[in-house]
This record gives C-alpha cells, sequence and structure tokens, in this order.
C-alpha cells in the first residue's frame, strides 16, 4: 500500500499544481470581466462561424496528416536506406520549428512568387492553389503535423517484439497479413493518442492561421480570442471563447482515450533493430513511393530556409553581440523547461500507469488530461492570465525568466506524455511479475529494468520538449524585452522591421541549433552502453 502512494502521490501534487495554475490563470482574466453570456457564442452568427471553421480545418487537417503517416511509418519501421536517422530527426524538427520559419519556407516554395510558382509559370501554367486561405491552413499543418503523427506511430512500430517478428517469418507471413496481424494492433493502440494530439494542435492553431489565413473565412477560435483581447480588450468576450475552446477539446481528449486500449506485451520479449525485409519488389516500391512523398513534403521548405540564410548578411549577424545574448537565454530556459517538463511528465505517468493496472481507468484518463491541459488552453489566454494575476503581487518583468520557463514546461508536457505513456506502460505490464517476485523496487529497478527499456523514449521527450521550448515565441512575445529576449523572439523583432535578409540568417541559426541539440541530446542518452 505504501508503495502504491509512493508511486500516486508525485503525479497528484504534479497535477495538483498544474491545475492550481491554470486555475488561477483564468480566474484573474474573468475576474477582469465585467460580465458572461455563454448564449452569446450561439447568438453570433460570426462566432458559430468561426467555431464551426475550427472544426471543419481542423478534421480535414488531421485526416490529410495522419492517413498517409500510416503507410509511411510502417515503411520506416522496415526499410533501412542512407539518410533515415536524419530524417527522422527532421520530423521532429517539424513539430518544434518555429510557425514563422515553417511559413517562411512554405511561402518560399508555394507563395506566389515561390519556386513552384516560377517553375510552372515558365512552362505556360500558374498555381492551382493561393497558399493563403484554407489551402494555405491545410499545407502548413500537414507539414508541421504529418511528420509528428509518422514519428510517433512510428515509435510505436519499433516496440514491436523482436520475437514476433521471428514468428512471422517462421510462419512465411508477408505484405497484408503481416500488416493486419503484428504492425496494426500497435498501430490501432496509438492511434487515438495520435489523433487527438494533432487535432488539438489543429484546432487550437494560432500562428499557423494568423499568417496564412483568408480573414474573416477563415477564422479559427484561437484567433478570435486574439483578437477579442488585443485589438477590443474584450476581456469578458476573449475569457469566454477560451473556456468554450477547453470545454470542446476537453470533451474530445476524453473521448479519444476511451478508445486507447492497452495492449498486453509477451513476457520476456524484447524490441530489438527489425532485419532487412526480403519480400517482393512491389512491397519495396510501395514504401519507396511513400518515402519519396515524405522527403518532397518535409525538404523543400527546410532547404528553403538554409538557402535564403546564405546571404550577405551571414558575417555581419553572426558577429552580433544581441543574437548570441538570445541564444544563450533561449538554451538556459530550453534545458530548465525540458527537465520540468520531464519530471512533471514522468510523475503523472507513474500515478497514470498505477491507476491502468489496476484498472481505474477513469482516473488514469483524468491525471493524463490534466498534464495535457496545456494542449486546451490557448497559450494567449494562459500567459496573460498570468501577467495579470502576478502583476498584484509583485513586478512581472522581474519574475520574467521563471515565468517564460514554467509556460515553456508546460507546453512540453503534453509531447512527454504522449511519448512515454504507452513504452512505460508495457514495461510495467511485461517486468512487474519479475519484479514483485524478486522484490525489487525503487532505485534497483529504476537502474536494472525502467532506465535500459525507456532511455530512448526519454531521450526523444527530453529532445523534442528542448527543440520545443528552443523556438517558442508565445510568453517571450508577452514578457520579453530589450534586455530579455530568446532567438524567436530577435527573429521575429527582425521581421517586425523589414529586415529579411537579417531575419533569414537568424531563422537558419534557430533551425541548425535546433537540429544539431536535438541530435545531441538524443545521442547522450542513446549510445550504447
Amino acid at each position: 500500500m505504501n508503495t502504491r502512494v509512493t508511486q500516486v502521490l508525485p503525479g497528484l501534487i504534479s497535477a495538483g499544481l498544474i491545475v492550481a495554475l491554470v486555475v488561477s490563470a483564468l480566474s484573474a482574466l474573468i475576474g477582469q470581466a465585467h460580465s458572461l453570456s455563454p448564449w452569446l457564442i450561439w447568438q453570433d452568427p460570426y462566432l458559430r462561424h468561426v467555431t464551426g471553421f475550427s472544426f471543419y480545418q481542423a478534421f480535414l487537417s488531421t485526416l490529410l496528416s495522419i492517413v498517409p503517416a500510416i503507410p509511411v511509418a510502417y515503411a520506416f519501421s522496415r526499410r533501412r536506406f542512407p539518410g533515415r536517422s536524419l530524417l527522422l530527426r527532421l520530423f521532429a524538427m517539424t513539430l518544434v520549428l518555429p510557425v514563422l520559419v515553417a511559413v517562411f519556407g512554405l511561402l518560399a516554395i508555394y507563395g506566389k512568387s515561390g519556386l513552384l510558382a516560377q517553375w510552372l509559370e515558365h512552362r505556360g501554367g500558374s498555381m492551382p492553389f493561393s497558399v493563403y486561405g484554407l489551402h494555405g491552413i491545410l499545407l502548413a499543418h500537414v507539414f508541421l503535423n504529418f511528420p509528428l503523427a509518422t514519428r510517433l506511430l512510428h515509435q510505436s512500430l519499433d516496440s514491436i517484439p523482436y520475437e514476433q517478428h521471428q514468428l512471422a517469418a517462421h510462419l512465411g507471413m508477408r505484405g497484408w497479413s503481416k500488416f493486419r496481424l503484428i504492425a496494426w494492433p500497435r498501430l490501432r493502440q496509438q492511434l487515438p493518442q495520435v489523433i487527438g494530439l494533432v487535432f488539438m494542435l489543429c484546432f487550437t492553431s494560432f500562428a499557423v492561421v494568423m499568417s496564412l489565413g483568408g480573414g474573416p473565412k477563415a477564422t479559427t477560435i484561437e484567433l478570435a480570442i486574439y483578437q477579442a483581447l488585443r485589438y477590443d480588450f474584450d476581456l469578458a468576450g476573449g475569457a469566454m471563447l477560451a473556456l468554450w475552446q477547453m470545454l470542446i477539446c476537453c470533451s474530445l481528449v476524453l473521448f479519444s482515450q476511451r478508445f486507447a486500449k492497452p495492449l498486453a506485451t509477451l513476457s520476456g520479449a524484447t524490441a530489438r533493430p527489425l532485419p532487412p525485409q526480403h519480400d517482393s519488389w512491389q512491397g519495396k516500391v510501395w514504401d519507396g513511393v511513400w518515402i519519396a512523398f515524405t522527403l518532397l513534403l518535409v525538404l523543400p521548405p527546410l532547404l528553403a530556409v538554409v538557402g535564403a540564410g546564405l546571404n550577405p548578411q551571414l558575417p555581419a549577424l553572426l558577429s552580433d553581440p544581441a543574437l548570441w545574448q538570445a541564444v544563450g537565454t533561449s538554451l538556459k530556459i530550453a534545458s530548465l523547461a525540458c527537465l520540468l517538463a520531464l519530471l512533471g511528465g514522468v510523475t503523472i505517468l507513474l500515478a497514470s500507469r498505477q491507476w491502468r493496472l489496476r484498472h481505474h481507468g477513469l482516473s488514469a484518463d483524468g491525471i493524463e488530461l490534466i498534464g495535457t491541459m496545456i494542449l486546451v488552453t490557448p497559450g494567449l489566454v494562459l500567459s496573460t492570465g498570468i501577467f495579470l494575476l502576478l502583476r498584484q503581487f509583485t513586478d512581472v518583468f522581474a519574475a520574467a525568466f521563471w515565468v517564460v520557463v514554467s509556460v515553456n514546461a508546460l507546453m512540453a508536457l503534453p509531447y512527454v506524455i504522449k511519448t512515454l505513456s504507452q513504452p512505460m506502460l508495457h514495461i510495467a505490464q511485461q517486468y512487474n511479475p519479475l519484479c514483485h517476485s524478486l522484490g525489487m523496487r525503487g532505485g534497483a529497478r529504476l537502474r536494472l529494468v525502467e532506465w535500459p527499456a525507456l532511455r530512448k523514449p526519454i531521450a526523444q521527450a527530453l529532445a523534442m520538449g528542448f527543440v520545443l521550448s528552443l523556438g517558442d515565441l508565445g510568453a517571450i512575445a508577452l514578457f520579453g524585452s530589450q534586455g530579455f529576449q530568446t532567438l524567436p523572439l530577435y527573429l521575429y523583432q527582425l521581421l517586425g522591421s523589414y529586415q529579411m535578409d537579417a531575419a533569414a540568417v537568424a531563422a537558419l541559426v534557430l533551425l541548425l541549433l535546433s537540429l544539431g541539440l536535438f541530435t545531441l541530446v538524443e545521442k547522450l542518452l542513446i549510445r550504447n552502453p
């Protein structure tokens, strides 16, 4: 009983702190409002349209991101080719890539004056769609979320025990039958969580819609909140829309988690790299087509960022002390934020795992929902609420560093939970009976069982949280100042002053720094013992 309490209590404390912060921020915002009228959503045709469009674009974005991610993840799990590891890292990079950098790259390829438009014009054609409006929003969301879905599904396929592949080979199982009986059960288990994550990312999208939206016809709830708070200073309207969005997203998370059923694991089974496939040429062509599709979608915008950054402003900007001061601040914030996110995520998942093993699924779903609350809480609302809350007690800007660290840790927490949830549950299902029979617990279990099996997903969670915090522009945009700025804020200021060449260099530095540090974090933890 004491062991159970020890495993659950830290998670309850972490969840309580998250709830206290979010509720306090929302209360501070609502407290500034004179009245709240929930019926305004239904009475106002514009707000009804905003809600409908939010669902419509999120549904299409999720569909276009998830459907191709399934064959691509399966292809990457079966094939070994030069550059595969780098491409998998780029998959994580598109999630944590600052949206302004991603939009810059997409416009360079698909914009009115982009490379694709110039090539079509040279051949007597024209762009079949405009990058602004619904088409541009869908393109950006697929570019940012399709690689994330692929990486998470690939991680699930990577956890298939090697013995299952051996058994399938012994039985002569290949092609569709192997996918249906071996791969699909793992994918089916992970899909509800991936679908829920991608849908909420698209549903609460702000920077993409603000950059590529086509005016009032292409406005989401998140953008309507921004307009209410920033332009109209309508705290009541902004708070009401924020609560409405949170209610919708919480319902969607609970609904998706009901379909995420734990998959039994084989005792003693191990997960090792899959050997090269010896199947038909049709299978190789099928996988090759999907891998080529991925390369054509992901690489051109990133290469466009690199090409634009290699301009005559490069030496001057690299000698600017303000750039390196911003880099140093970004590294400090990202390091602390990812460690806090990992600590909070592991404690929450220990409690969730304990409840799932005792068949308390509702409690497990609830505490994981609290851990992913930042996905259903508009970042602008959270930052504004914290600002209003702290200004009553202290100088907000004096505590800006720790506020930004806390908000960035909350932003990284859902990705830590999504990355570690299934691996931690599988480890407990697989090794709990053995550990109980040997009396192994605490530090011994962590050193001998948990750490060797979870080192890779922990490295992925840390790296993703680090780079996500490194590229964030949310909280720092509100709390930043001339003496306290991160690299994304530095880039944003260059763009705002129309220093496009210098901004392109800063974007290149941010891209290379993110990719290099992401690789470094993974390599430090994922190495041969």
